[in-house]
């Protein structure tokens, strides 16, 4: 019943976009694509280019393939002719999504398990780390990052240009004004937030951002020559994360959208996917194309308070219920083996890193400590996935959940500790997950108020939720009580990723990171020789958590825990 839901969700009329002006490409062009493997390639021939597209806040619905009333036809066109990642995992929130695409670690294996960094948090992506840039440095692969960055920023050695990236332009925090790039951190906390480079791009404002980033990445592809070194582009754009900003010319075809909030919502995701069109044109006119993997993906789930719908998956952004966490993804590749498919897959947002360095011609096993798997042959080849589990997250800094005690956790976990991890077909949250609403479509015209609470969940108060997703991908029937056998196995499992877990980085905030303190823009102000302040932050150095226990054993484990799933 589940898989049939998403497969019609999936299976949405494909519409067109006819109010944008197509000066470039029509999607139908993207139809007459010779077949082309990687692995048949003759050898000698360079790695692929990249090109990783990431979105704000696009929510599980923000799509066309998914959503009746948002209009998508580039980026529908597109899913169509590779494979649409319908069991894809990212991160509730900005920075540790990111954080993980970069690294390939989960979060607490970074220390930014808690929240997202604070433009006035002297903290960043750990020094230690070795990112997925600096690996494909070390490959031979040109480096570009266009757009948010959001992993700390306080002195030089933070930022992108030092993490890996070639070159870099875009905004530094989480949240900026789309056309005079301001951004505040509370009342009188405003400053400049665009760079170019290391350098602030005063000159750069009153574009609007998509239109901006999508014009640097054009260039980029324009001046490098794709046959002399492999090229790697992560486009990180801001939309659609709010504030709700866009081109009026953009919001009139919506303007049957009764809400105001997702009418503009809408005509943001329009200006994503235009822009997409023409990055894809500007692959094939310099060619790139025949010789490029483009993969598309959201970082969280979307904020129904402005304007985004993850409908009907569970929840929202900031939960790590399905709609905070389930993520819009496809790869779109004529080195693809099996094309044209929807993969049921099991991806995680850290699979990227392992994949890509495989893509590039590297050995992953080089990067110790890595919590991705190389994933290329489950989605190109429709082999099932090497990943068999997720571990959402443990947050101990969250508040905890009034309810839950060791005692309930059967002595083996604290199920007041925010938590949430997947194994095989079985998900289980502990703590506070978040709102936990089905929030329908945003149609209705007394936003929210008439439509917040049709089916508001009400449940009793509790600290622990078991869900077969497989079956239940909505999260409608907890099983936690009539399933106890396979509650204590996925407690044990939080208890042992607990054990390999190091110190939450998360720095009180800085005065000195104030912008009329540094000229009026967002900038490092921690000079380079001073004391670091995260050296007072202590990581405990455990390599348990290096080794994953066999495929043989953990597959043996879940065919235990999903023995009756099937009766439920």
């Amino acid at each position: 019943m589940a898989s049939s839901a998403l497969t019609s969700l999936s299976m949405m009329s494909l519409l067109s976009l006819s109010y944008l002006t197509w000066d470039l490409m029509s999607p139908n062009q993207l139809e007459n694509t010779p077949d082309q493997s990687f692995n048949d390639r003759a050898s000698g021939v360079q790695p692929p280019h990249i090109i990783f597209i990431m979105t704000d806040d696009q929510g599980f619905n923000d799509i066309g393939y998914h959503s009746s009333d948002i209009k998508t036809p580039t980026l529908d066109k597109l899913a169509a002719k590779g494979v649409k990642l319908e069991n894809y995992y990212i991160q509730p929130i900005c920075t540790p999504s990111r954080s993980q695409f970069i690294t390939g670690r989960y979060q607490i294996h970074t220390g930014l398990q808690h929240s997202i960094i604070r433009p006035r948090q002297p903290n960043c992506l750990p020094f230690d780390q070795v990112t997925l840039p600096q690996r494909l440095q070390q490959l031979g692969y040109s480096t570009h990052m266009v757009g948010k960055w959001h992993l700390g920023f306080y002195k030089k050695e933070c930022l992108p240009t030092r993490r890996g990236f070639d070159t870099y332009f875009g905004s530094l925090t989480g949240s900026v004004n789309y056309y005079t790039y301001s951004s505040c951190d509370g009342p009188e906390l405003c400053g400049f937030d665009l760079h170019e480079g290391e350098s602030v791009a005063w000159d750069q404002g009153g574009k609007y951002s998509t239109h901006l980033f999508t014009q640097r990445v054009r260039k980029i592809l324009a001046r490098h020559d794709p046959q002399s070194q492999p090229l790697f582009i992560f486009l990180s754009f801001q939309a659609v994360h709010s504030p709700l900003q866009s081109p009026k010319e953009y919001i009139c075809p919506y303007s049957g959208l009764e809400n105001v909030a997702r009418r503009k919502y809408a005509a943001m995701v329009s200006t994503v996917d235009e822009a997409v069109r023409n990055i894809t044109y500007a692959l094939r006119k310099y060619g790139y194309y025949q010789n490029s993997v483009l993969i598309f993906s959201t970082d969280n789930g979307g904020q129904p308070l402005s304007g985004g719908s993850n409908w009907p998956l569970r929840g929202r952004k900031g939960t790590y219920w399905e709609g905070g966490i389930r993520g819009l993804g496809f790869v779109h590749s004529p080195l693809l083996k099996k094309r044209k498919r929807v993969s049921k897959a099991l991806v995680h947002i850290t699979d990227w890193y392992p994949t890509l360095v495989g893509l590039a011609g590297g050995n992953e096993s080089m990067t110790d400590g890595l919590d991705g798997y190389n994933v290329w042959e489950a989605i190109s080849e429709g082999k099932e996935s090497p990943r068999l589990e997720i571990l959402h997250n443990i947050d101990p800094l969250f508040n905890h959940a009034r309810s839950g005690s060791l005692q309930q956790g059967f002595g083996i976990w604290n199920t007041a500790v925010q938590a949430s991890i997947r194994m095989g077909d079985w998900k289980l949250l502990t703590g506070n997950p978040g709102h936990g609403d089905w929030i329908p479509p945003q149609v209705l015209p007394g936003f929210p108020n008439r439509w917040w609470n049709l089916e508001r969940n009400m449940e009793p108060q509790k600290s622990v939720w078991l869900f077969n997703i497989s079956e239940d991908p909505y999260e409608r029937f907890d099983l936690s009580e009539q399933r106890p056998d396979v509650v204590k196995q996925l407690l044990a499992r939080l208890a042992y990723y607990n054990r390999t877990a190091v110190p939450v980085r998360f720095p009180s905030e800085d005065p000195r990171a104030d912008p009329h303190l540094n000229g009026g823009a967002w900038v490092p102000w921690v000079a380079d020789k001073m004391e670091e302040i995260e050296s007072t932050v202590y990581l405990r150095k455990n390599t348990n958590w290096k080794k994953k226990p066999s495929l043989y054993k953990r597959r043996s484990l879940f065919r235990r825990l999903n023995i009756l799933s099937n009766r439920i």
